[in-house]
C-alpha cells in the first residue's frame, strides 16, 4: 500500500462534516469491509458522467490515497484528473440532504445533479438519461 498523499494542490478534499458521515456509515459496515472510501467517476447519466462514493477494503495498485478527518479516500489513476480540487461536502436540511461534490472540472450538469460533463470529454457513448431531466 502506498504511503498517505498530502499534495499542496489536492486531489480531492473530504470535508469535516462529509468525514463525520462517512465514519458513521463505515462504522455500520462489517469489519474488513470498509477500510477506506472510493470516490470514482463512471461514465453514465445525461451529461456523460457520474459520481460513484463507495466503500472499499483498501487501496489498489495506482490508486491515489489521501486521508482527511481520520478517513481514508482513494481515487483510481482513471477518475483523478476530473476530479483534481473536487470538494466532498454532506449537507442535512429538510428540502436537501446528501453527499454534494464541488467539482471545478464541470462545465455542464444535469439538471437533477447527479451527472455532469467536463470542458475536454464528450459523453461516453453507453451515456444513459437519468430519467428525471428533459432533454
Amino acid at each position: 500500500m502506498a504511503a498517505i498523499e498530502q499534495e499542496s494542490t489536492t486531489l480531492v478534499t473530504l470535508t469535516a462534516g462529509a468525514a463525520v458521515k462517512v465514519g458513521n456509515l463505515m462504522a455500520q459496515e462489517p469489519a474488513g469491509e470498509a477500510e477506506v472510501l472510493r470516490v470514482a467517476i463512471q461514465g453514465g447519466g445525461c451529461s456523460g458522467f457520474e459520481y460513484a462514493l463507495g466503500f472499499d477494503r483498501g487501496a489498489q495498485a495506482g490508486d491515489h490515497e489521501l486521508e482527511f478527518h481520520g478517513v481514508k479516500v482513494v481515487v483510481d489513476p482513471f477518475s483523478a484528473p476530473y476530479l483534481q480540487g473536487a470538494t466532498i461536502d454532506f449537507l442535512e436540511g429538510l428540502q436537501e440532504s446528501g453527499f454534494k461534490i464541488d467539482n471545478p472540472n464541470v462545465v455542464t450538469a444535469c439538471g437533477c445533479g447527479s451527472s455532469f460533463q467536463v470542458a475536454e470529454g464528450e459523453a461516453p457513448e453507453a451515456a444513459a438519461g437519468c430519467g428525471t431531466c428533459e432533454h
